[in-house]
């Protein structure tokens, strides 16, 4: 049994004052206001749930800082994406996502959902564990702390009515039947859900959507959705409907169902993801990296959509500043302030966002809840002087203001190090094994 206490705490009544909270089992089994110490860990800044990260493209973070030198648009910036594809092994893709999931941690993230469709050999030749590279992100999180939803991802063709191209032949099982069936192979357990996806309407042709959606119901279901403008010109072309038409007829949306980016919508799509509770989640610092577009989260979420945030490409890892970019986009778009409030933002970053990875046990501070905390400095040049409410950590604090972090009950951040590893030198390595 573990104990700290907090000099502030987010419970699910608000900010309170001088929280003992104790830990068994990987549990809060006691959460009490205006309590003494006593021989409890002090955390003396303002402690928060853990934060769920519900969109990861792990080895993206290898182009950050390579692909900011040129001009081009979402579809150039893939070509660089797929030359990093190409390289990858199990063993290097273990290191560099243990680097990554180690920097999430630093960030106060406690789950990941892996958007992962990197399965096989290049060449679509299997690895003798044809589930190798799953493999290798769920034990890189285990080893840093983190709990993870491998969301296992159905890609069949290179485009609508396209072939796949050298690189997107690692991707792919063939069809929807076969990929199910490696899927099957996958072993959940306390901190491993094993969820599902289908890459987009691009990867997975219409009439395989149906079997995506239906092969594994009881499990998170995550799909790229009208990322891009293109992508919807070619579903109309193809099959006279958006792509959230043509999800809605496949029976794909639902509320296990996350559509991320949901990007470029029609007031129709906008019905058809809040009427299903389908999870919107978005991804600001990557669809502005990318020149994506913004979102429509308002309406979005007064249909009934619940949002969730990633960071998806990982530009940046700070799920503060994904918090933030929503309202602030929003801000650009209609030139009016105010459309999400600070606790509203949290909320999709803690308990929506773990509920939509299988996770509903997480991301709020209760007895008999998982037991993460994020601590979050109130005396920094970001912080310092706000107040120390959930509008600082929202719209003031950064990652680099965590300085713990306790994931199931485990310390595994303490001032703004983890506690196993060097973070940064791992990053350094793992990159440049291979990009050089």
């Amino acid at each position: 049994m573990t104990s700290y206490w907090c000099a502030r705490a987010l419970l699910p009544g608000g900010i309170a004052d001088n929280v003992l909270v104790t830990i068994a089992d990987g549990r809060f089994t006691a959460v009490e206001t205006g309590a003494d110490p006593g021989d409890a860990t002090c955390l003396d800044d303002l402690v928060l749930p853990g934060l769920a990260n519900c969109h990861s493209h792990a080895f993206h973070r290898t182009l950050r800082g390579r692909t900011q030198t040129e001009r081009g648009t979402f579809w150039t910036w893939r070509e660089q994406m797929y030359a990093v594809a190409s390289m990858l092994t199990p063993e290097s893709y273990y290191a560099l996502a243990r680097a990554v999931y180690g920097e999430m941690l630093l960030a106060g993230i406690t789950a990941v959902g892996e958007f992962h469709y990197l399965h096989h050999a290049p060449g679509g030749r299997r690895y003798d564990d044809p589930n190798a590279m799953g493999a290798a992100l769920i034990a890189a999180a285990r080893d840093v702390g983190m709990r993870i939803t491998l969301l296992d991802t159905c890609y069949i063709a290179g485009g609508i009515d396209q072939p796949l191209n050298s690189v997107q032949e690692r991707f792919s099982d063939g069809d929807a039947a076969s990929w199910a069936a490696r899927v099957s192979l996958l072993t959940r357990s306390d901190d491993v859900v094993i969820g599902t996806a289908a890459h987009s309407v691009r990867g997975v042709p219409q009439e395989q959507l149906g079997a995506v959606a239906s092969a594994f119901p009881d499990v998170p279901l995550h799909i790229h959705l009208s990322e891009q403008v293109g992508e919807n010109a070619a579903c109309l072309d193809a099959y006279g409907r958006t792509p959230a038409q043509v999800l809605d007829e496949a029976g794909f949306l639902s509320g296990r169902t996350s559509a991320v980016h949901a990007t470029h919508l029609t007031d129709v799509d906008v019905g058809l993801l809040g009427s299903s509770a389908t999870y919107s989640c978005f991804c600001p610092t990557t669809e502005r990296d990318l020149a994506d577009g913004i979102g429509p989260s308002v309406a979005l979420r007064d249909a009934g959509s619940p949002l969730t945030l990633g960071s998806d490409s990982h530009a940046v890892i700070d799920l503060f500043e994904e918090m933030r970019a929503v309202e602030l986009d929003e801000r650009l778009a209609s030139r009016e302030r105010g459309h999400w409030s600070a606790s509203e933002l949290l909320k999709a970053a803690t308990t929506d966002g773990h509920r939509s990875l299988g996770f509903a046990d997480a991301g709020v501070i209760l007895v008999g809840a998982r037991a993460d905390l994020v601590a979050v400095r109130l005396d920094s040049a970001r912080t310092a002087g706000t107040g120390g409410t959930v509008e600082t950590v929202v719209f003031a604090a950064s990652a680099a203001d965590v300085t713990d972090v306790i994931t199931g009950g485990r310390h595994v951040v303490a001032g703004g190090n983890h506690m196993t590893m060097d973070v940064a030198a791992e990053l350094e390595a793992s990159i440049a094994a291979v990009t050089q």
